[in-house]
């Protein structure tokens, strides 16, 4: 859903957001921005448009007892099950791989021990 839509309008709706908040924290902006250490300048823009530095938001986050909602943003890879499945996720990885450098995948031909291998013809 967030694909189709442009990143401005959705900063807005977070300024927006952060404003109704913050006056039902109840806080004046004055107050966050001693309170976050974020200039009263950047906190009146990004409640009007979304404009602000992740690091400023990060603050007003805090100051506003929001900060732990943050893990939401990006959450951990190794808190999902399946990281623990895949025995090579042991390794960090530096960088992804494109497409087209990754090995190919070989086919399995593992078969249970009571079963014959298939040699094409019937049984």
């Amino acid at each position: 859903m967030l694909k189709t839509i442009l990143p401005e309008p959705i900063a807005a709706e977070l300024g927006l957001r952060e404003k109704r908040y913050r006056i039902d924290y109840p806080m004046t902006q004055e107050e966050l921005a001693e309170k976050s250490g974020v200039s009263i300048g950047s906190i009146r823009r990004f409640e009007r448009d979304g404009g602000i530095q992740l690091t400023s938001l990060i603050r007003i986050l805090q100051a506003l007892d929001l900060d732990r909602n943050l893990d939401l943003l990006i959450p951990d890879n190794t808190q999902r099950p399946s990281y623990y499945l895949d025995k090579s996720r042991n390794q960090v990885r530096e960088r992804a791989t494109s497409p087209a450098k990754r090995p190919k995948k070989r086919k399995n031909n593992w078969v249970w021990g009571d079963e014959k291998e298939s040699t094409g013809g019937a049984s």
